[in-house]
């Protein structure tokens, strides 16, 4: 493992007592996690107190685009609390301003407005509510392989387990199918033929929701923690037309996939479609400052010209967030970003991850764009049993807890997910330091080997 300054090791045992004693971890069992104490951090990797270096290689919650402590961000920061910390929303902000004028100019034409939130969930929760207004329509539509959000429409949004323990929350939330080519539900032999099957069952779900009932249809333009699942050739356009069909919204949720991660502005702008509202967060500013927002068609503003929009938030684009959401914009256009992403994807990742599909027998598919990519893992390559469980905890999700604990040991932290393994480090990453990461999980991957059919016939399982 690589090594970063050393800091002492009283510093370490302090952060750990302090965070055991009184801080309250989300999505855990308290008494079950040790959360790591990390120090610092530059670029795509951190460090631990005891001077331990990993790379980066989850961004984060894929919220660090551009990586930690980057000094453009970290100055915009600085200066604009220099001139003005904060001020409440109802008042115009030169910086708050400039930001949403770059966003719209981003956007499809006919998208000129944006409302600032704090964060990806409650942009979902105002876009639904917008769409909700304007069509006089209550339910919503969602994919089970989702995750939209922690606040109480969007948990009900989210289609994996997380939700369950939340329920009942919003009333008015039906799920379906989406496009999973690989584990299709379908019974589809090619991305045309399962693009063609969802949208067929789509249409069926409207149907028999009831068209005259549903305000909105919500999808990850790349569902993102549910799989990296990159949406087969024709399927959002054919949901842009079952929404303009049945006078439905159609909201992009891009909190994960915008600004970059697949190479794009916003990665709808990849597969030929144009939503009504598109809700983002995370990569805007790298979450430096909490962050994020609803992009709206004319259309749907131009409802709330002459009728107050009944929603609003403290900290709805604060100027110190805003700041670094300009400043990201800057990078991007002066280090060309996107087209590096595009890049580096074409000719890193994709080819390797490849290589090891062919290499490994753990490795059922990889999938995925720009420096956003999954690793799906299987016990079996013939029949695809995954490598654990679906939502498997405790001693049923060993395998994939040996495959992260090798990856973290080679000075590497991942991001996993049920029997997935995630690629989505800084876009600012060096091209070594990304070899180096794809180098780390190939090894690792030896170890997810281990477990398979192959390595039971074989007897070293």
């Amino acid at each position: 493992m690589t090594s970063a300054p050393s800091l002492a090791a009283a510093t370490d045992a302090q952060v750990r007592a302090d965070d055991r004693g009184h801080v309250f971890h989300s999505w855990s069992a308290q008494a079950l996690i040790d959360p790591l104490p990390v120090a610092g951090g530059e670029g795509a990797s951190f460090w631990d107190h005891q001077g331990n270096a990993y790379l980066d290689f989850s961004s984060q919650l894929v919220n660090l685009n551009l990586g930690h402590q980057h000094p453009d961000l970290v100055a915009a920061i600085q200066q604009q609390a220099g001139r003005l910390a904060t001020i409440q929303p109802s008042m115009a902000n030169d910086v708050r301003g400039v930001l949403a004028r770059e966003i719209a100019g981003v956007a499809p034409a006919g998208m000129n407005k944006v409302f600032f939130t704090n964060g990806g969930a409650d942009a979902n929760e105002n876009a639904v509510r917008m769409a909700r207004i304007v069509t006089g329509k209550r339910k919503v539509l969602a994919m089970y392989r989702s995750y939209h959000g922690n606040t109480s429409t969007a948990i009900t949004l989210t289609g994996d387990p997380r939700r369950w323990p939340n329920e009942p929350a919003d009333g008015s939330v039906a799920h379906f199918f989406g496009p999973y080519a690989y584990r299709s539900p379908f019974h589809s032999t090619s991305p045309e033929q399962e693009s063609a099957r969802a949208l067929e069952h789509l249409e069926q779900t409207i149907i028999l929701e009831g068209a005259s009932t549903i305000g909105a249809i919500i999808i990850e333009t790349v569902v993102g923690t549910n799989g990296v699942l990159v949406p087969p050739p024709g399927y959002l356009p054919g949901v842009r037309a079952l929404c303009d069909k049945y006078g439905i919204v159609f909201i992009a949720d891009e909190v994960m996939v915008g600004f970059g991660r697949i190479g794009e502005w916003f990665a709808f702008q990849a597969f030929d479609v144009v939503p009504d509202l598109i809700t983002f967060a995370k990569g805007v500013n790298s979450g430096y400052v909490p962050l994020g927002g609803v992009v709206i068609s004319d259309a749907i503003a131009a409802h709330f010209d002459t009728v107050a929009f009944p929603g609003g938030l403290t900290y709805s684009g604060h100027p110190l967030a805003c700041a670094a959401g300009v400043a990201t914009f800057e990078v991007f256009r002066r280090d060309g970003i996107l087209e590096r992403v595009r890049d580096l994807g074409e000719r890193v990742v994709g080819p390797r991850l490849a290589a090891m599909a062919e290499r490994h027998p753990a490795v059922g598919e990889v999938r995925g764009r720009g420096l956003f990519w999954g690793i799906e893992l299987v016990a079996d390559r013939e029949t695809r049993e995954p490598l654990v469980p679906f939502n498997a905890a405790g001693a049923d999700a060993a395998p994939m807890a040996a495959v992260a604990a090798a990856c973290k040991k080679a000075g590497l932290w991942p991001f996993t997910h049920f029997n997935r393994m995630h690629v989505a480090p800084p876009l600012v990453i060096s091209e070594d330091d990304l070899v180096r990461g794809l180098d780390i999980i190939d090894r690792a991957l030896d170890v997810a080997d281990e477990y398979t059919t192959a390595a039971d016939t074989a007897g070293r399982r």
